[in-house]
């Protein structure tokens, strides 16, 4: 029953907002460090590029990387109930596996938008970056949540450690963020890194968040179209993988 579902997926969310509110350490970590990095990177950016394009390119590719290396809070979520050996009381409950990833799902996206509007709000209001398109940005940014989710979703159904699951997501994000052109522009990094750069969800998420403060809606309306299938894909092929018989969560 739909009512039924509600209440359940409503008790997993209050659930595990309590768990973050436990542990904030890693939460204030990934709203403050932002905000860090981009006032310290940003006086390099402007002396090669410009005061506009300089501030764009430290604001962008800060909240590029450290929202990907943010992935790890919807990973750890999953990971906790693992080792903490309540899956297997969870698999003796009605749950399914849909409520369970939109449980975790729910606290993490709030975690994620927040983090991504400090970093925009820290740069409007101390550098003057402009968003003259607001609501381009806002799917944007609501794209590259999802897919954010359903990249630490899969993390945290595949991973079998809290330290693998750490090197996947301090690694992984990095790897990501770099070839997506986070970090240093494609135009200066080899040849090769374009041609692959595609491939990775932060090269759309910096493609796309360029776009929306350009005020370009065709290349933000690809942008986000590719994210959300990412998170389609990634979301999916990790509700297949607690599913069982009958719908019900496996042993993992």
């Amino acid at each position: 029953m739909p009512r039924e579902s509600a209440a359940r997926l409503w008790v997993l969310i209050r659930h595990n907002v309590l768990l973050m509110a436990r542990e904030p350490g890693p939460l204030l970590s990934r709203l403050v460090l932002p905000l860090v990095f981009v006032t310290l990177l940003r006086p390099l950016y402007t002396a090669g590029q410009g005061e506009s394009a300089g501030t764009e390119q430290a604001v962008v590719g800060t909240l590029v990387t450290f929202s990907l290396l943010a992935i790890g809070i919807c990973g750890s979520a999953i990971l906790t109930e693992r080792l903490g050996r309540t899956w297997d009381r969870l698999r003796g409950t009605v749950l399914r596996p849909a409520e369970l990833l939109a449980g975790k799902a729910v606290p993490a996206f709030a975690v994620l938008l927040a983090q991504q509007f400090t970093v925009v709000g820290f740069a409007v209001c101390a550098f003057g970056l402009p968003v003259p398109h607001p609501f381009l940005l806002l799917g944007v940014l609501l794209s590259w949540s999802w897919a954010l989710l359903g990249l630490g979703a899969l993390l945290g159904v595949l991973v079998r450690s809290l330290g693998a699951l750490s090197a996947a997501y301090d690694i992984g994000g990095m790897l990501l963020s770099s070839v997506g052109g986070a970090l240093v522009p494609l135009a200066a990094l080899p040849a090769w890194v374009s041609d692959v750069a595609p491939a990775s969800p932060g090269y759309w998420a910096v493609r796309g968040m360029r776009a929306a403060l350009a005020g370009d809606a065709y290349a933000v309306a690809e942008s986000c179209g590719t994210l959300l299938g990412v998170a389609l894909v990634c979301g999916t092929v990790a509700s297949v993988r607690l599913r069982g018989r009958g719908g019900r969560l496996v042993a993992l």
